[in-house]
């Protein structure tokens, strides 16, 4: 009896410990391309996974397209749109990883009938993101960016560039995932009530914010803070008619996707006072020399405007999350195989 136990326990430990041969060979014999500019750490991280990859940061989309019939994995940035197009001759391909956390560049729904897996580093730049909206909140309530330009020049206007305290205010947040999370609990360092409304999760409140209504957020909030992907319903969300029903002046961060707002409605608002400010660290355009003639009126009136501040599509981009992102990539891949 005893040496039967003794065998069964071996066994057990066995076949925990030793993977078959095909699933072995199918992580050894994987094929990555690589067609997006990336930090060089991932080249290490596949290295220790003994996957095979070729990087081609200088593909262009036809590029892409013509060599991914001989890939098992494609891992990519923001280069192009991963479509019906791109994808309906990459019979090998078995995954999509974006180095990222939004997907509105990859059509999910051909991923899935093509049965390729798809993965993005939402928890790889959470804290970049979030780091990033509380400074330029900071820096528009305490009006630093303008006060910073006069004192280089000369000026020392201090009752001029009084500011505005962030504690007490009350902030709502569109969406409560990885980046709502993280900034909420930033705020919640700054004695700030925060509101979060999110459109696909239950039961989601916890310490740091408390599980709202739209109506309760555009009823109470300060601020209102976006952190919600690019889709066809959240495409021009902001617009006028939500702007009007917030039941006090605001002001707007934006830190998800440009085409979330509509640029032309916030112009109004802050000509109104219904907005008292804008954070944009996206815009519908971000291709700022190739704008439409209204485009271009938009954004000149916002950057002239000193209750305005805008960074370039950075707001998760640090030099620590780029190497973050490249440990959630691999980590998922891996944990997939």
């Amino acid at each position: 009896m005893l040496l039967y136990v003794f065998s069964c326990v071996i066994l057990y430990y066995f076949c925990r410990t030793v993977q078959p041969a095909s699933y072995k060979k199918s992580r050894a014999t994987m094929k990555i391309l690589i067609a997006d500019s990336m930090h060089t750490s991932l080249f290490g991280m596949l290295d220790e996974q003994k996957w095979d990859y070729d990087y081609h940061p200088e593909f262009k989309r036809e590029d892409i397209k013509d060599a991914l019939p001989a890939y098992d994995g494609l891992i990519i940035r923001s280069k192009t749109f991963i479509d019906r197009d791109m994808l309906e001759n990459a019979s090998k391909l078995r995954f999509i990883a974006r180095a990222g956390a939004g997907l509105d560049l990859i059509d999910l729904d051909v991923a899935e009938e093509l049965n390729i897996e798809v993965f993005h580093a939402g928890t790889g730049n959470r804290d970049a993101v979030a780091e990033h909206a509380l400074g330029m909140l900071l820096a528009l309530f305490n009006n630093i960016l303008r006060a910073d330009q006069q004192v280089r020049n000369g000026i020392w206007d201090r009752e001029g560039n009084r500011g505005v305290e962030l504690m007490g205010k009350t902030v709502g947040l569109i969406g409560y995932g990885n980046n709502g999370s993280a900034t909420a609990k930033r705020l919640s360092g700054f004695g700030c009530k925060v509101l979060a409304y999110d459109k696909y999760r239950n039961n989601y409140g916890d310490v740091f914010a408390q599980e709202s209504s739209i109506e309760e957020i555009m009823r109470e909030a300060d601020v209102l803070s976006l952190h919600v992907p690019l889709t066809e319903v959240t495409r021009h969300w902001v617009n006028e008619e939500l702007i009007e029903g917030f039941a006090k002046p605001f002001y707007l961060l934006n830190l998800s996707r440009g085409e979330v707002v509509k640029l032309k409605a916030v112009t109004e608002a802050l000509e109104s006072g219904k907005i008292k400010g804008a954070c944009l660290d996206v815009l519908e355009n971000e291709k700022i020399g190739k704008l439409t003639p209204e485009q271009q009126q938009t954004f000149d009136y916002l950057r002239a405007s000193d209750r305005v501040v805008f960074t370039p599509h950075i707001g998760g981009w640090t030099h620590e999350s780029y190497v973050r992102i490249n440990e959630v990539l691999v980590e998922q891949i891996r944990n997939w195989l």
